[in-house]
This record gives structure tokens, sequence and C-alpha cells, in this order.
């Protein structure tokens, strides 16, 4: 069974989410050392993270940015925060998902399933049904190792960034709609906010920039995005 590891300074929270997703067969560990939250981390291996962002010391930014450095392990913010910049800044951080407090333990377990089915259940075997190295246009994809490179450079992606990827890849050159991307990526898209794929497409056009590949995503217009390599020496002004 999964191993979930609860980051919540909130002892009445932490207990009840505890509590609750044990019912359902699901091995927890809280963290106790707040300071030391990502050698907790590496001490006590999860499967899936659920990180609050107001925490003592540091808050979850910070952690979530600390655990990324060790690990691409699914993290879902769980925070009273309601205002759609924190839901962004978590993303942008390296978060995978959003759950606002209060919060309805059914919409957190189906949040949770989501999330696991879809990085390590029947749906992940598309991440990694190609174990060679994929290249297009001179961009190398590593599926194993959720990683893309162009030339001595190489970059790390999380799940939902390599995941949009490899959706692209497999509709190069071709219109891929909001809705399908929403439904490749999430189970349950009526618990997404559309604002989320807006913000993990951003992050990978980002990433892909950092390898010299500008304009790669293309936002069709009322229809969805069109991925196509285009190679230039730097970025144009526009």
């Amino acid at each position: 069974m999964y191993n979930i590891l609860i980051i919540e300074d909130d002892e009445r929270i932490a207990s009840i989410l505890q509590n609750h997703l044990r019912k359902y067969g699901y091995e927890i560990s809280t963290v106790q050392t707040f300071s030391q939250i990502k050698q907790e981390f590496i001490e006590k291996p999860a499967d899936l993270v659920l990180l609050d962002i107001n925490l003592p010391y540091f808050d979850g930014f910070y952690w979530c940015r600390q655990i990324r450095t060790v690990s691409n392990v699914p993290i879902i913010f769980i925070s009273a925060r309601t205002d759609e910049l924190n839901q962004v800044m978590a993303i942008e951080h390296g978060g995978d998902d959003y759950i606002t407090k209060p919060f309805h333990l059914d919409v957190v377990l189906a949040k949770i399933k989501s999330v696991l089915r879809r990085t390590y259940g029947e749906y992940s075997s598309t991440l990694h049904q190609e174990t060679q190295v994929l290249e297009v246009g001179g961009l190398y994809i590593y599926p194993e190792r959720f990683e893309m490179q162009r030339e001595d450079h190489r970059m790390s992606l999380s799940q939902k960034e390599f995941q949009l990827l490899s959706m692209f890849v497999k509709e190069y050159d071709r219109i891929v709609t909001r809705e399908e991307l929403l439904e490749a990526l999430w189970d349950e898209i009526h618990f997404v906010d559309d604002n989320t794929l807006t913000v993990n497409v951003n992050r990978l056009r980002k990433k892909l920039g950092e390898l010299g590949i500008y304009d790669a995503i293309k936002t069709v217009r009322g229809q969805g995005y069109r991925f196509c390599v285009e190679w230039k020496d730097e970025q144009e002004d526009v």
C-alpha cells in the first residue's frame, strides 16, 4: 500500500487526515521536527506528500522546493489560503495539486487516489512504456528519469510537466485541446481549476526556453495548444 507523509503543524488536522486515510489502507507518517522537514522526508520514504503552507520556520513553498531537489514524489498542498495567487505559487514551486481548508475528506481522498493512479497506477504505464530515449527535433527525452536534454544541457521535469511533454510529443504539430490535456493529467477534472493547466504549461515553456527551445508550445486561441520544436540561438524580442 502507498505511504503518505503529512506535513501539517495543526495536530488536530493532521490527526483527522491520518485516521481517515488509514481507514482506506494507506500507511501514514507525520513530520515531527518542522525545522528538519527535508531530512525527515529522506528518512521516511513516501509515495505522496500532503503539505501545508503555513508552517513554523519556513513555509510550505520553501519545503516543496527542498523536496524537489531530491525527489519527484507527488505533492498536494493543503492550505487555508484560498486566493488564486497562492494556488499558482504552489504549482510554480513544484506542487501537483492544491486543496483549500476547510476541506471535505472525500475530496482529499479523491485527489490522492487520482494523483497516485496517475503516478504509479494504471495510467502511469503511458509514462514509462517507452524505456528508450525519445528524440524529437533534437530534443531528447528520458522517460524513466523525467528529464529532457538538448546538446549538453539537461533539465529535470516534475510529473505533470513530463506528462504534458509526453502528450505534446505524442500529438506533435497537431492541436491538443485543453480538455484533452486536463483529462490526460487529472482524473477528477471537476476538482481542477483551469488555471492549474495554464500554470503547468507555462512552467514547461520556461524550462524548454532554458534549453534554447522558444515558442515550442503555441497557443491556438479558442482550441488549445500545438507543439512544434523550432531552434533559435536566443529568444527574439517581441
